[in-house]
């Protein structure tokens, strides 16, 4: 087992692509989890102990959300363990690439709990609204409803986008599937920032004010259902094009 520098290094060899990724993902969490991915290398975990360890940070704090009293302290401490957790999930990937022991089952196990983080995060806002958001309606109510449907559906789209897109490469050939996939966009990175979950997870920092928690969560609500709807656009047409292909 290599020193810890070493494992860093070799990590650094193993990342995925930049391309469509929010400068967030790229410049903060990718390279939080690179760390993280060292230290479970090191300390013997797999891949999947790295998933359930963040499943374990993110489960907590949404629960907190929920249950627990609004307050800054608990502002801090929810995006705290929401943006660890979030780490230990580039963590997971970056550990499987470095050990060669990914597979179905931890796919499986990461896509799981990525879905039932975004069902979990929404149901809690609307628990949180429900009990200390001093709503002038009871409207409001249908808000993390809304958001969680846009959450749910860019996830599940973005799924079938990917294994769709493999399928297709697998049928028409490797000629398909080597085409260069062009230049990293730094214009695009930043656009992707609304919508990366790392930048989503700051506002519960606001927490300790529930009006203005409202109307941060509220403004992403908008973001997040503007960029689905120009995600759907983009995945029908480049799958259309794949048919036409």
């Amino acid at each position: 087992m290599g020193s810890t520098g070493t494992v860093l290094r070799e990590l650094r060899g193993a990342q995925k692509s930049a391309k469509g990724v929010s400068l967030y993902s790229r410049y903060v969490n990718r390279p939080a989890g690179r760390v993280l991915a060292a230290g479970a290398y090191r300390a013997g975990l797999t891949p999947n102990q790295v998933t359930l360890i963040s499943a374990l940070f993110t489960y907590g704090a949404l629960t907190s959300v929920a249950l627990g009293e609004p307050s800054w302290t608990l502002g801090v401490l929810v995006y705290a363990a929401l943006a660890v957790g979030f780490a230990f999930d580039s963590a997971d990937g970056q550990l499987a690439r470095l050990t060669g022991r990914g597979g179905p089952d931890g796919e499986w196990l990461d896509h799981v709990v990525d879905c039932g983080k975004l069902l979990l995060v929404h149901t809690a806002v609307l628990i949180f609204f429900y009990r200390f958001g001093e709503l002038p309606s009871d409207a409001w109510l249908l808000l993390p409803l809304g958001f969680q449907l846009a959450a749910v559906v860019t996830f599940c789209a973005g799924l079938l986008r990917e294994h769709l897109g493999k399928a297709a490469a697998s049928a028409q050939g490797p000629s398909w599937a080597a085409a260069p996939a062009g230049p990293v966009s730094r214009v695009r990175a930043v656009a992707l920032l609304p919508a990366d979950y790392g930048v989503f997870c700051l506002v519960f920092l606001l927490l300790g004010a529930p009006g203005a928690f409202r109307a941060g969560y509220a403004a992403l609500a908008v973001v997040h259902t503007l960029f689905l709807a120009a995600f759907l656009a983009k995945w029908f047409r480049e799958l259309k094009a794949l048919r036409a292909g």
